[in-house]
């Protein structure tokens, strides 16, 4: 082999080798959205004050945002003296660097609503206030933003805009509400319009889509304010929609597509809904709904079978056939939160501070361990993630990463 062809074979592979990390995405929820982490070694047990605290930072400000971890970064954000910052930390805890990147909301239940979304090399965060802002992952430096709101006539809603931003391939997907561009899609390099769907003229809800992957067709679902849409995500045609409306129109959770049935659960005594949907993607019908079950933000995983999560009226977690909408159980084993699953084990993070390693059984809940959140303050809203066998724990000002593995 000659040293010109070694060479050229060498710069492909750094060329091919650079594509790879700077396509990595990190985002609400994990890889799919779904509360699942696809890790293995964790302890199945902790020590009786948890499992070792790795490190932790205080000075986040206020916020409810999750970690959004990458190969060896992570990603979140806070308000400080009204200006919403993004942090980027080194995998040691380090801070790499913070940025501002404008006015975020400080009305009732002040902080960032949303969690990062990274990918491609860029963070995109929308704000409270709805300006969708778009950085550099590596170090902060801004490539471009766009006031939503402003832009395209949505209003703002009681509590702010709140929303976990998807991306599919060269769409990135925002719900703006109102009657003129309900749902966008921008050009995630420019912050260009793509296309803009009317959906049914609501107000955004506190939600964070999905997407439907078939074989014909991706489709956007997302809720609106008493709607459930789907939606092309190639041209922003509107397929269906179907009513869940609630009593102050909050639809906070994710829904979730599984072997052609979605699930979309609301709180204040709504509830959760099962559809089938078409296998061309046209349409869905409905196929049972449990109202006894009203989670209202704290999401949800699908185990074996099994939905698992926390109702608000009752505060307490229930476990319910996927196929069926069925009850199986329900304990008040931590107080109402969210919840995801890894490993075999449910992680559940009450909004009464304690954090809890829970077996899904047959017939019940067994709590092996649990730990009391000892920094931060305010609300225990942000969302639990795993990553690199690290447990990330966002309390207002803190964040706390904890060591899962054996």
């Amino acid at each position: 082999m000659t040293k010109t062809r070694l060479l050229i074979i060498l710069i492909i592979g750094f060329l091919l080798h650079d594509d790879v990390i700077s396509q990595e995405t990190a985002q609400w929820r994990g890889p799919n959205r779904d509360g699942i982490y696809d890790e293995t070694g964790l302890l199945q047990a902790w020590p009786e004050n948890g499992p070792a605290l790795l490190w932790h930072f205080e000075g986040l400000g206020e916020g409810h945002s999750s970690a959004a971890v990458t190969k060896d970064r992570v990603y979140t954000a806070g308000i400080i003296n009204g200006i919403g910052y993004i942090f980027c930390f080194e995998m040691d805890g380090k801070l790499a660097w913070k940025v501002p990147y404008g006015e975020e909301w400080t009305e009732s239940w002040p902080g960032v609503r949303s969690t990062p979304l990274i990918h491609d090399g860029k963070i995109f965060l929308l704000s409270g206030l709805g300006k969708l802002v778009c950085r550099k992952s590596d170090n902060g430096d801004f490539l471009w933003s766009v006031d939503v709101l402003k832009e395209y006539q949505g209003p703002n809603i009681k509590w702010g805009v709140t929303e976990n931003l998807l991306i599919d391939g060269n769409k990135l997907f925002c719900t703006v509400g109102g009657t003129v561009a309900n749902v966008i899609a921008l050009d995630p390099n420019t912050g260009k319009l793509i296309w803009k769907c009317s959906g049914k003229g609501e107000e955004s809800a506190y939600g964070s889509p999905a997407l439907i992957k078939l074989a014909n067709k991706h489709i956007l679902v997302t809720h609106t304010a008493s709607s459930i849409l789907g939606i092309d995500a190639a041209n922003g045609n509107l397929l269906w929609s179907h009513d869940q409306p609630n009593k102050y129109s909050v639809h906070a959770n994710t829904p979730l597509f599984h072997e052609g049935y979605l699930y979309c659960v609301s709180g204040y005594g709504k509830g959760g809904v099962m559809l089938k949907v078409s296998d061309d993607g046209n349409s869905v019908r409905e196929i049972w709904r449990n109202t006894s079950i009203d989670n209202r933000m704290g999401g949800f995983v699908l185990v074996n079978g099994k939905i698992f999560g926390s109702d608000d009226a009752g505060k307490a977690w229930y476990c319910v056939d996927w196929k069926t909408g069925a009850p199986m159980y329900s304990e008040k084993i931590t107080g109402r939160g969210n919840i995801i699953f890894s490993d075999g084990m449910l992680y559940l993070y009450g909004d009464n501070g304690e954090v809890v390693l829970a077996q899904p059984l047959a017939n019940s809940f067994k709590k092996i361990s649990a730990f009391k959140v000892p920094y931060g303050e305010d609300q225990h809203w942000a969302h639990l993630v795993i990553a690199h066998g690290r447990l990330f724990v966002r309390h207002g000002t803190s964040l706390m990463v904890y060591n899962l593995r054996k």
